[in-house]
């Protein structure tokens, strides 16, 4: 209970240079103007023959919520939302919370376009049904239970996280977009959502200041921006009551000092220790929240200014384009997924590059936009935006006019020479900048107390012409288990299960104090990064282990670029089996001394070989869960190389031009 101090940090810097102290009352723009869409009623806006709206867009979406019409709306059900604490099941409560929440969405914008009675009444519909709801929070994240001892929600005390946050904020801007239509048809329905909002978001948000997410221990994660995005939206749009104006500055003015805490802890070089997938979701919405702000005050506090942006904020916007690999795959760290299964909001990117003058993030936004999305289920060609990313990112997606004709213009993603991220510890290099043919390797070193952690000091990853080769599984489906005392009982979680040693038989251990040692960037003769070496020794609680150096290059002289991992280690004489270990996507031969890798999506095969005489197998691990399979089909296969009778060990990775002959493959099947 209670308030904390004001927080002063970099934002607040930005924001007022002079005193530090951010105050938004008298700055605010009237609640009916703060979000930056326009109302429905401005037919030049919404009128599909305006030409404003992205046309495509408009219309698969509203062609899926045609699909919608009749059938009935999705109930979330006591049972499924016990289920987190019976038997560890939290997504099918989530997936029909979720479903909910887009075919609402999908409703609001087809009647915004239409303006039609039917549409209207499929959004009132939706919204009141958000109102009936008894709980927004995910039950897997409600304290109800500790502090109630109830698995269902208790709504006279109602938990505010992600969840509340994402149905407050869809709301407001339902409300925003459809207020006239809804109070020529549904009078009344807005007072509900109004009341409902209060009492179960921003009540509690202004009551209880012990939300963990709030940072005010100095844990600052991804929880912060998103949740604080929200909660600004719902207060500046509709706490507008006469009475209200006071609590309205106080909530905007909370939510600055909140998204500050994040920014302060937001390391200077802009990385993300979850992930780029969590960028999008932590990151991203705090870009979002300030773009809102900006608007919301009439541009009075703009922190993304280029000549007041703080510096990680800067560098955050370059985060996404410098963990790409190619196509649609991305480096995968903790418990991001190499390749989306999303349509990420480009726009939002593309909107905070160009308000801070990042020129290589904004054309990658463009570029990815404009390949689709492959792997995405559901989407559609010369679409850029989903409903599933939320209502706020869809009318802003479909509205932004700069955003759909710097997609007319096309762009090329900049694809990077080289990323160092020394925060972290991650460094991504190419064969050739501006292009996905070839090799690429990303080395990290870091530690085992990570946000979203796996184990994988020490990793590596290896594509071919973009596609990863050697690779992090990524996450499985969450569940109880995933934030739960037993995580690391997952396999994807284990240091067994990515590219890293098994030393006499030991996995690496959980905490931030499993870290690499004496971390060392190598430099190629042009003087450019190419390569990581540290120490692995600290990752692991092992009696006798002294050293395990680990280096890997992307060695770019001689007739053909190649991958070198060297590992020297003294480790006395344990006598215990010791292993190198390499995860591996795509079909794999095994044969004396190397392996060949025929990769997904048709790439280059790649060929590992090892010094001779170390024993090799492979053991395959099926995937049946959708979130790994719908990555990397239908399997992944680990390499082991037994090293317990030496001192050291290369393994060279290069890239075929044309297919080799095969040997027999050896699988040994979990």
């Amino acid at each position: 209970m209670g308030t904390e101090e004001r927080f002063i940090g970099p934002l607040a810097a930005a924001l007022d240079p002079v005193a530090g102290t951010v105050t938004t009352a008298g700055l605010l723009r009237d609640p009916g103007d703060a979000l930056p869409v326009a109302p429905a009623n401005d037919r030049n806006a919404w009128d599909p023959s305006a030409g404003v709206a992205h046309g495509a867009t408009v219309e698969a979406v509203v062609s899926r919520a045609q699909a919608d019409r009749g059938s009935p709306w999705p109930q979330p059900l006591a049972s499924t939302a016990a289920r987190v604490h019976h038997d560890g099941d939290r997504n099918t409560h989530e997936q029909l919370v979720f479903t909910r929440q887009h075919r609402l969405s999908r409703a609001v914008l087809a009647a915004a376009t239409t303006l039609d009675d039917a549409w209207v009444d499929e959004a009132a519909d939706g919204i009141w049904q958000l109102c009936e709801q008894s709980s927004w929070c995910w039950p897997a994240h409600d304290d109800t239970r500790a502090r109630h001892g109830s698995v269902l929600a208790t709504v006279t005390d109602p938990f505010l996280d992600l969840g509340a946050g994402e149905v407050a904020a869809q709301l407001a801007w339902a409300d925003h977009v459809l207020a006239d239509p809804l109070d020529e048809r549904y009078p009344g329905l807005r007072q509900r959502v109004r009341h409902e909002v209060r009492t179960r978001v921003v009540d509690p948000f202004l009551r209880r200041r012990d939300w963990h997410w709030l940072g005010l221990d100095g844990h600052v994660h991804n929880w912060n921006p998103w949740i604080h995005g929200n909660v600004l939206v719902a207060g500046l749009r509709l706490l507008d009551g006469a009475d209200e104006a006071a609590d309205r500055a106080r909530v905007v003015d909370l939510c600055v000092q909140g998204i500050d805490r994040y920014v302060a802890a937001l390391p200077v070089d802009g990385a993300i220790d979850e992930g780029y997938g969590y960028w999008w979701n932590g990151a991203c919405r705090a870009l979002e929240a300030l773009d809102v702000l900006r608007h919301a005050t009439g541009g009075a506090l703009d922190a993304l200014d280029p000549a007041v942006v703080p510096p990680a904020l800067r560098e955050t916007v370059a985060f996404p384009h410098r963990m790409h690999l190619g196509g649609d795959w991305y480096l995968s760290v903790a418990d991001a997924q190499a390749r989306t299964t999303a349509v990420q909001p480009w726009h939002a990117l593309h909107r905070a590059a160009r308000a801070v003058g990042d020129d290589d993030a904004a054309a990658y936004a463009v570029a990815q936009a404009g390949t689709g999305a492959p792997s995405v289920p559901g989407a559609l060609s010369g679409t850029v935006a989903q409903e599933d990313a939320g209502l706020g990112r869809l009318l802003r997606c479909v509205t932004d006019t700069r955003w759909h004709a710097a997609l007319d213009a096309g762009a090329t993603a900049p694809l990077p020479r080289s990323s160092w991220w020394a925060s972290t510890q991650v460094l991504v290099v190419r064969e050739r900048p501006g292009s996905a043919d070839g090799l690429a390797l990303s080395v990290k070193g870091g530690h085992n107390g990570e946000a979203h952690n796996h184990n994988d000091v020490g990793s590596v990853t290896v594509a071919s012409d973009g596609v990863p080769v050697v690779v992090d599984a990524g996450r499985p489906t969450y569940t109880a288990q995933t934030f739960g005392p037993d995580r690391y009982d997952i396999w994807t979680m284990q240091s067994s299960w990515h590219c890293v040693p098994e030393v006499a038989g030991t996995a690496q251990g959980v905490g931030e104090e499993f870290r690499a040692r004496d971390v060392e960037l190598l430099d190629d003769p042009a003087g450019d990064p190419h390569g990581l070496a540290m120490d692995l020794a600290a990752a692991y609680l092992v009696p006798g282990l002294r050293r395990w150096r680990r280096s890997a290059r992307l060695d770019r002289s001689g007739d053909g670029t190649r991958v070198v991992i060297d590992d020297a280690w003294d480790l006395g004489d344990t006598g215990a089996p010791t292993t190198v270990r390499f995860l591996l996507a795509g079909d794999v031969t095994l044969g004396p001394g190397s392996a060949t890798v025929r990769p997904l999506d048709g790439a280059a095969p790649v060929r590992l070989e090892w010094p001779a005489g170390a024993r090799a197998s492979l053991t395959v691990r099926p995937l049946d869960d959708p979130l790994l399979s719908d990555v990397w089909g239908e399997r992944l296969t680990r390499l082991d190389l037994d090293v317990s009778d030496r001192r050291e060990a290369r393994v060279v990775i290069t890239r075929e031009h044309a297919a080799r002959s095969t040997t027999t493959s050896t699988k040994e099947t979990l």
